[in-house]
């Protein structure tokens, strides 16, 4: 059984990144493919592919949300049958997570649904890693009780992840000292790269987003100790059905993860 052993404790961060939805096959396969050839043949970077097969919290009533849950979760299926490759991704209901857990080695929550107590319990009861992000509304010491529901479940297996504070009504920030702090719980830590430069709230009903600084902030995360990066990637953002306005482009992750693993290969 996957669990946090295999992506800490190794020579480089880890990665968990993909697209934000499974929107066909073509797309999800290659960009896993592309991304597990990269992480683990070339720069040796534990690797997770993650892909939501559902989409909840989207602004606006028109936004895609998915393939079908069926359809998306046997996409992730191929991909970790033939690719070899730990699948997360993300629930927003607690019986949701036996569903998720046929397929996902990491059952995520999302950020604004992590004081769910039901929803929390349910995924720490699938026995899989449980990545909570930290609510864009909460300081980084509050995710310890977050933390503690899934523990007094039963489940040791908790990573924290960093997405962003919201600051005003259309920008988050990433206040670095969280990491630290968060790591201090005794949780692997993860910096969501791409979801902290995103621009809720729009006025059009689309999140926009800042990737141009998507290497700073990487960069930034991995010199403060992040234990993962967490960022969303497809070939061409431009037409991808969700988050597009946040996500690195495929063809330039290589060139970004070889920075990184630089960068961190001189801090130690």
């Amino acid at each position: 059984m996957f669990n946090l052993s295999d992506l800490t404790g190794h020579r480089n961060f880890f990665l968990i990144a993909g697209p934000c939805v499974v929107e066909n096959f073509e797309i999800t396969y290659e960009t896993a493919k592309t991304l597990k050839s990269i992480c683990n043949n070339k720069l040796y970077i534990p690797f997770v592919f993650k892909s939501s097969y559902r989409k909840a919290n989207r602004s606006s009533i028109n936004s895609f949300t998915g393939i079908g849950d069926e359809a998306a979760l046997e996409i992730l299926a191929k991909i970790k049958s033939d690719l070899h490759v730990p699948i997360c991704t993300d629930i927003h209901a607690p019986e949701e997570a036996a569903i998720a857990a046929k397929v996902a080695d990491i059952i995520q929550i999302p950020a604004f649904l992590c004081r769910q107590t039901d929803l929390l319990v349910a995924a720490a009861k699938t026995g899989k890693i449980v990545n909570i992000k930290k609510g864009q509304f909460l300081s980084p010491e509050a995710m310890k009780f977050a933390a503690q529901k899934v523990v007094e479940a039963g489940n040791a297996n908790v990573m924290l992840t960093e997405r962003g504070t919201t600051f005003g009504y259309t920008d988050l920030v990433i206040d670095f000292r969280g990491i630290p702090t968060m790591r201090q719980l005794g949780y692997p830590v993860v910096l969501d790269v791409t979801h902290s430069l995103q621009q809720p709230n729009q006025t059009s009903g689309v999140t926009g987003g800042l990737p141009q600084m998507i290497e700073a902030m990487a960069k930034a995360g991995i010199a403060v100790g992040a234990d993962g990066l967490f960022m969303e990637t497809h070939p061409n953002p431009a037409e991808a059905k969700s988050d597009g306005a946040n996500m690195l482009k495929l063809d330039l992750m290589e060139d970004l993860l070889k920075k990184l693993v630089k960068l961190h290969d001189a801090l130690k």
